[in-house]
């Protein structure tokens, strides 16, 4: 999902890039700020399971 989501955001950035009409990059903008949270959340979940399997691997060593 992430990939995809940043694939499109790559997209959108192309697309405002040309020079839409006003309505139309609104719409991508407000899309592309949509998907940019969701990216960031998806980060944030990989993230701490990152952190977790370190916490994990850490405790295994010590213990």
């Amino acid at each position: 999902m992430l990939e995809k989501d940043i694939k499109r955001l790559e997209e959108i950035a192309a697309l405002l890039e040309q020079g839409k009409t006003l309505d139309e990059s609104l719409k991508l903008y407000e899309e592309g700020v949509k998907l940019a949270k969701l990216c960031l959340q998806e980060l944030e979940k990989a993230k701490g399971k990152i952190v977790m399997i370190k916490k994990q691997f850490e405790e295994e060593e010590n213990g």
